[in-house]
């Protein structure tokens, strides 16, 4: 391997935020690293996506009881990546919840993602000794559901595949606020590694249906106002779309893996190269778009030994 992932040398701690994004809504960010969302109902609180371990976890919670000493009941988990449900046993909630397709693929790859992760981001793993094992739910569901947190209505909602096939999203009617998950990201790279380029832009046009006023996104920043909203929708679709044009075109004429890592460099680099994490997703991006630009419809499962394969081959 000619040099390491950019993620494993980004080994400073990153400065959090806890910015009030709707009445009793608050969302958890950290300069690109992954965010969490807190909901506040009558009697208790609900977390959207639960930290990559109990360390970090810690974190949120202490923000949360800057604002609420209500307890925490209900942990929502958009996806099964790492990163965001292996801190989940901290928050010592009755619920966790997670889409049906987001826990077949826990079973499927949750510890293979794990050891995946885990080279890739060693400042987020630090602590992990205490990650009790794989995150399950407790609750699942197919297409959407309701939970009440009182008088407080939350709806979790499956709009389509994007950043994995079981991405899930949670919509707070009454201040009409979405978490998103890694559908929408703001100033940060979307990994695209367990990706579905090709229905991403639908899911992204199903959020942008509700019209929101806010939305905390998977990575950046807390996104306030309809014009911040468009924004950030409208970048990420760029982002994606421009990820995979490219790698599309290289493999519909049979150019090599590499080649279509030259050719999203060429169109990615001018207008994202700044993103958080930008260089860390760009080779797991680039490897997705080229199996799907060439039929491979299920993403590959990432190990630590194909990770290094795979970057191996783009550093030629």
């Amino acid at each position: 391997m000619a040099k390491a992932f950019a993620s494993q040398g980004d080994m400073t701690e990153k400065k959090i935020t806890f910015d009030k994004v709707g009445e009793g809504l608050y969302a958890f960010t950290a300069e690109g690293d992954p965010n969490s969302g807190v909901i506040i109902g009558d009697d208790s609180v609900m977390i959207v996506e639960a930290q990559a371990t109990p360390r970090l976890a810690a974190k949120v919670i202490e923000c949360v009881r800057t604002v609420t000493d209500k307890p925490i009941s209900h942990v929502v988990l958009t996806h099964y990546h790492a990163v965001r449900v292996l801190g989940a046993s901290a928050y010592g909630a009755d619920q966790i919840i997670m889409g049906e397709t987001a826990r077949a693929m826990v079973v499927e790859r949750g510890q293979e993602d794990w050891d995946s992760e885990f080279q890739r981001f060693p400042r987020l793993f630090e602590g992990h000794e205490s990650i009790p094992g794989l995150t399950y739910p407790t609750t699942t569901f197919s297409d959407d559901m309701t939970v009440y947190l009182g008088k407080r209505r939350v709806d979790l909602m499956h709009l389509g595949r994007a950043h994995t096939a079981g991405d899930i999203v949670v919509h707070v009617p009454d201040e009409n606020v979405m978490f998103t998950g890694d559908i929408v990201e703001d100033h940060s790279a979307c990994y695209c590694g367990d990706g579905h380029f090709a229905d991403w832009g639908l899911t992204l046009d199903n959020i942008a249906s509700f019209d929101l006023d806010a939305i905390a996104p998977g990575r950046g920043g807390a996104l306030i106002g309809k014009e911040a909203v468009a924004r950030a929708i409208n970048s990420t679709r760029d982002f994606v779309d421009s990820t995979y044009a490219p790698a599309a075109r290289v493999a519909a004429r049979g150019g090599s893996l590499k080649e279509a890592w030259d050719a999203v460099r060429e169109a990615c680099d001018p207008k994202f190269k700044d993103y958080a994490i930008y260089e860390h997703c760009l080779p797991f991006n680039v490897a997705r778009a080229y199996d799907e630009a060439r039929g491979i419809d299920t993403p590959r499962v990432w190990t630590a030994e194909r990770d290094l394969a795979m970057w191996a081959d783009l550093q030629g």
